[in-house]
């Protein structure tokens, strides 16, 4: 159904034929949208007062969990949170979640 929907779209000349259409999006100003996302990178690279997001997550310290099965939804309220991950803890070292990075342990109560 839905390649029957792309394909009556693109029949219609609301969507390009072409991916090639796509590598060369612009902004409303004529900038295209690869020099603006180069420059946001760059610029967010530069400042190292702040910390990226990957050093934030990380100290945050792994989740202590009494199952084999961590569910992952990245935030207590949902319109914060991500689709929600079931992550296998029967590894020693702490498993990650794909989506927000928060870190999970199985607690081994011996």
């Amino acid at each position: 159904m839905a390649s029957n929907l792309l394909k009556a779209l693109i029949r219609s000349q609301i969507l390009p034929a072409s991916r090639r259409n796509f590598s060369v999006a612009t902004t409303q100003l004529g900038i295209p949208t690869d020099d603006l996302v180069g420059n946001h990178t760059a610029k967010w690279m530069q400042d190292r007062s702040k910390k990226s997001p990957m050093e934030l997550i990380n100290e945050v310290p792994p989740i202590k969990v009494d199952g084999r099965i961590a569910a992952c939804e990245g935030d207590t309220n949902p319109a914060l949170g991500h689709p929600i991950e079931f992550i296998c803890l029967d590894l020693d070292e702490p498993a990650i979640c794909k989506y927000c990075g928060l870190r999970y342990v199985q607690d081994h109560h011996h």
